[in-house]
């Protein structure tokens, strides 16, 4: 813990800001995050091998020897942020009171328009039952009309 406590930096990734409940920090030149949110969202998996703290990411893989003290609970870890995220292959800027992330656009591929010259996929045939012969008869349509007549009331004078 720090004493006085250290001033806080504000993060963000592409130029949006990264919240959390518990700020980064600067101390002694270095900024340091808690794991979650900071480095778990860039990170796939994080867990400890032992008194080391792993963190890995499209195969690349940082690790940071964690003090026994430390609690095992991945929230409660503040890691030196750009030494870890440069790591992890993503470029990281210090600016006065921020530091800036920033990633690889992600890859879109979009698909070829419809072609009417290109061949396309023959039809394929379709099974379709045959109907069974039913004994009682199947009624369909509109009902017939009433062949019997209706009492009706004489109309009162």
């Amino acid at each position: 813990m720090l004493f006085p406590p250290a001033a806080s930096v504000a993060v963000a990734v592409n130029g949006r800001p990264v919240l959390a409940y518990h700020a980064a920090y600067l101390c002694d030149g270095r900024v340091y995050a808690p794991l979650s949110p900071f480095i778990t969202r860039f990170a796939d998996r994080a867990w400890y091998d032992g008194d080391t703290l792993v963190i890995e990411r499209d195969g690349r893989t940082a690790r940071i020897r964690m003090e026994p003290r430390i609690p095992k609970a991945l929230d409660d870890v503040y890691v030196p942020l750009a030494p870890v995220l440069r790591s992890l292959g993503l470029s990281v800027k210090y600016h006065p009171g921020r530091v800036e992330v920033r990633t690889a656009p992600p890859v879109v591929v979009t698909p070829a328009p419809f072609d009417a010259t290109k061949p396309s996929a023959p039809p394929s045939a379709v099974f379709t039952p045959i109907p069974v012969p039913t004994p009682r008869p199947v009624w369909t349509g509109s009902p017939l009309p009433r062949r019997t007549p209706l009492p009706v009331a004489a109309p009162t004078p």
